[in-house]
């Protein structure tokens, strides 16, 4: 197995299915330091930057309180409005993180350009962990949706995923990459507008991906064992903030998961994921049955990035 230390984790492109399990291996290592709401010193002697050039909620702090249980220190900023990046100057990425790679040991980087992570990388010398780039991918985001599952399930092979939403989003395409190592079919439902792009579509087929995509999730749940929701009511992704102007549109129904279509035709343990943020594609009231995991996947969040900054930095083998 090739070894995490110093690797960068830019696309789940690049991971093998045994790298998966050793991930996993670790976060279930490491979990019960997050569970019991612990800081330990595995970690202490290093610096993480984060480096945000859009908005983040969960991203951003689920690797800064991974960071922190790790004992170890975070820095950085989460606007580039109020860096030198982007203001007057717009300083290249080239500048800026030959920069940061001396005030920290690896860098967590989101970013509206698609390859701005991969380009970054190429000018330093610690790791750079994707934290979002663009319409590109979003590994940390579906390791932590796998790993949720497998603790879960107990198993990822045979369990049939189907993923509702924009299939231009970022999460769709790291979970195609990931799956691509998986016995697990899965079924993209999309507006016509928001379907995969075709360099990804034409990318799983490559690499063996069992996937079909359809227009109207009422059709397809029934067989679904993972139902992953992203919105289909969407920011533009290419921007670094694109703040709401006026009226936004609804949820059309048939992308929409609601309490009763889950109780007349989900299966009774199907688990139900969203990252989050969302708007009407899941209601409220699906909170509190028994299929909504997307809390706990947010708790899981924090252990993935304990287990990969773990990993990059050496801490583990």
């Amino acid at each position: 197995m090739r070894s995490f230390v110093g690797r960068d984790i830019i696309s789940l492109k690049d991971f093998e299915r045994h790298e998966f399990e050793r991930i996993f291996e670790v976060a279930d290592k490491l979990a019960p330091i997050a569970r019991n709401r612990k800081n330990v010193d595995l970690l202490k002697e290093k610096v993480m930057v984060t480096a945000f050039y859009q908005p983040s909620t969960r991203t951003r702090l689920a690797h800064e309180t991974a960071m922190l249980r790790l004992g170890g220190k975070v820095t950085g900023f989460s606007d580039a409005k109020m860096t030198r990046a982007g203001d007057f100057y717009m300083e290249s990425i080239k500048d800026t993180f030959k920069m940061l790679e001396n005030y920290g040991d690896v860098i967590v980087m989101r970013h509206f350009q698609k390859g701005a992570p991969k380009e970054a990388a190429k000018w330093v010398s610690v790791p750079i962990i994707n934290g979002g780039d663009g319409w590109g991918e979003h590994p940390t985001q579906i390791l932590t949706d796998l790993y949720t599952i497998y603790k879960e399930k107990g198993h990822l092979d045979g369990l049939k995923w189907v993923a509702v939403g924009d299939m231009r989003m970022r999460t769709m395409h790291s979970l195609g990459h990931a799956l691509t190592q998986f016995d697990c079919p899965i079924t993209f439902i999309s507006p016509k507008d928001m379907e995969l792009p075709d360099e990804y579509r034409e990318d799983f087929k490559r690499n063996g991906l069992n996937f079909t995509e359809g227009d109207d999730v009422r059709t397809v749940i029934a067989d679904a064992d993972v139902i992953l929701v992203e919105p289909v009511v969407q920011p533009d992704y290419t921007k670094s903030r694109d703040e709401r102007d006026g009226d936004v549109a609804l949820t059309p129904p048939e992308f929409q998961i609601t309490k009763e279509l889950l109780e007349t035709k989900a299966k009774s343990d199907a688990v139900l994921l969203h990252s989050l943020p969302r708007m009407d594609e899941i209601p409220p009231d699906v909170d509190q049955t028994r299929w909504a995991r997307y809390w706990k996947e947010g708790h899981n969040g924090v252990v993935m990035r304990m287990a990969l900054l773990a990993l990059v930095l050496g801490a583990e083998e």
